[in-house]
């Protein structure tokens, strides 16, 4: 129902907005990849499961993708985010802001740690709920080289039920945003891990909000 009713423009960018800025280790704080103590209080963590969420971002050749700029974000361990117009009735965590930042290191690799994020009911049906998933912002060289995906967990039960997954009509895609369980990352009595590998392009490229040929 908040779909787009006409088909979407293509607007031509700029030589500015095609070639920078360009991202470096300078602009992340030391904080950004912590999303468990990035908001909290000194001596206070966010409240929830903790994870490690880590992975490699390619192109459609296997190829690294080095120093691109992931932002992500996401609710609470409740379900909530931290957003003025937010309508869930799940308390807020005064220690968890629910967004954070990486750079892909020289082979592509990102990890960052964070809670487990909750699910939350989707106003738009009787009874429909989202389930658990961390968004992602994949950044090029520049802002307008712009990437937008979701996580979702393995065997989340609420994965084949939610109305947005089921407007992709290829299972290929929406295995794409799966990430699996990896205990071989685990940090033992701290924090599960998951990894969540991203392709940019080609035939096993991750599904983009933002870029849905083939669909």
């Amino acid at each position: 129902m908040r779909a787009p009713s006409a088909p979407l423009l293509s607007l031509p960018t700029s030589l500015g907005e095609e070639t920078g800025p360009v991202f470096g280790h300078a602009i992340l704080g030391d904080m950004d990849h912590d999303l468990v103590h990035n908001f909290a209080e000194p001596g206070e963590s966010a409240i929830g499961p903790r994870i490690i969420v880590h992975g490699r971002v390619t192109d459609e050749a296997g190829r690294p993708v080095p120093n691109a700029l992931l932002e992500v974000w996401q609710a609470n361990a409740g379900g909530r985010y931290r957003h003025k117009k937010e309508g869930y009735l799940a308390p807020l965590d005064p220690n968890f802001g629910g967004c954070g930042r990486v750079l892909t290191d020289e082979h592509g690799h990102y990890e960052f740690r964070t809670i487990q994020p909750g699910a939350y009911p989707w106003p738009n049906g009787g009874n429909d709920w989202r389930p658990a998933h961390i968004h992602f912002s994949i950044f090029g060289a520049a802002f307008a080289q712009r990437l937008i995906t979701q996580m979702y967990f393995e065997g989340d039960p609420l994965i084949p039920l939610c109305p947005i997954v089921g407007a992709i009509p290829q299972k290929d895609a929406v295995q794409s945003l799966i990430a699996e369980l990896d205990m071989s990352r685990t940090v033992p009595m701290d924090a599960r891990a998951w990894r969540f590998d991203i392709v940019l392009r080609g035939k096993r490229q991750t599904l983009f909000e933002n870029r849905l040929e083939g669909l």
